[in-house]
């Protein structure tokens, strides 16, 4: 008995452990995001639009939040509707966006995207 309440002890503290941990990587990451700089946002933003760019995560992650909105609209309400279309053309509009944000300069994509505020490609 006393072997049984002991692993549930160690299963506990596991739990325990784990659920920290999580709540610091959490924590870590939103410092991250927060503190993003131009520069961070553009890598940032390019690799997840070319990784889930149908989800509009890189909108989200610029401040384009209606424009996040749309990409996510699209993707399951259309995607619904059609079979899963959707997600292959905002998949499509991520992937180019993706590409378009990692090869430009950190100054033409932070005056672009950042001081301009151009929403789309």
């Amino acid at each position: 008995m006393s072997d049984e309440k002991n692993s549930g002890n160690d299963l506990n503290d596991m739990l325990g452990d784990a659920k920290e941990s999580a709540k610091e990587f959490a924590n870590e990451a939103k410092e991250t995001f927060n503190k993003a700089s131009g520069d961070n946002k553009k890598v940032i933003a390019g690799v997840l639009a070319i990784l889930v760019g149908s989800l509009g995560v890189h909108k989200f992650i610029l401040g384009y939040n209606k424009e996040g909105i749309i990409l996510l609209v699209v993707t399951f309400v259309v995607g619904f509707f059609t079979c899963g279309m959707g997600v292959g053309l905002t998949g499509l509009i991520g992937l180019i966006e993706g590409i378009i944000y990692l090869t430009k300069s950190d100054e033409e994509f932070y005056n672009t995207y950042q001081v301009g505020k151009k929403a789309w490609f």
